[in-house]
């Protein structure tokens, strides 16, 4: 019975370790964050970078940019189509298999703050170290990446730019990280 107790004990000590290095320290979790297209307007680089900065605290942060699909104006459906499917082949060049994906789409799940913050929780709990956020270019996203996605997400049924959606998100996934946390950040 000693023993029984004593290994009990052992394994409860664990994992509370484990608990406190996830959640106090957040260096077991990598965050990608895979957009197609290159971030030009310095003021969304401005913001994206801070966060990036912020969240270093608690997670490791790689944004990928993929190559857009140059493309006119006015495009057909089958152009459209052929489009998000070359920036969905370049996205899905940069996932690996051991990432859980998240894509970024308007007809995604919606959480609030909370809810999102204990999804990121849920995973890293689990043993989901890598999370891939996909942001797709003005197009969307092509359907062979909504397949791979493990799961979307809509921050709104509103239409966002998608540059302006790195920002959003970036902030996001920090206020996440200090809600998991118990740190106080402005509501």
């Amino acid at each position: 019975m000693f023993l029984h107790n004593m290994w009990i004990c052992v394994v409860d000590m664990w994992i509370n370790l484990v608990d406190i290095m996830f959640v106090k320290w957040g260096s077991l979790v990598n965050i990608y964050i895979i957009a197609v297209g290159k971030l030009k307007e310095k003021y969304l680089k401005q913001g994206i970078e801070e966060y990036t900065k912020r969240l270093s605290a608690y997670a490791k942060v790689d944004i990928i940019e993929v190559a857009d699909e140059k493309a006119p104006e006015q495009l057909s459906e089958q152009q459209m189509e052929l489009v998000k499917k070359k920036e969905g082949e370049r996205i899905l060049a940069k996932v690996t298999d051991d990432m859980h994906v998240i894509a970024l789409a308007i007809d995604g799940k919606m959480m609030s703050s909370e809810q999102f913050a204990q999804t990121l929780d849920r995973l890293a709990t689990y043993g989901k170290s890598k999370i891939a956020f996909i942001i797709g270019g003005s197009l969307g996203l092509s359907d062979d990446v909504m397949k791979r996605a493990n799961e979307s997400l809509s921050f709104s049924k509103m239409t966002f730019p998608h540059q302006l959606m790195r920002l959003i998100l970036t902030e996001q996934i920090y206020r996440a990280f200090r809600i998991n946390r118990g740190e106080p950040y402005h509501k």
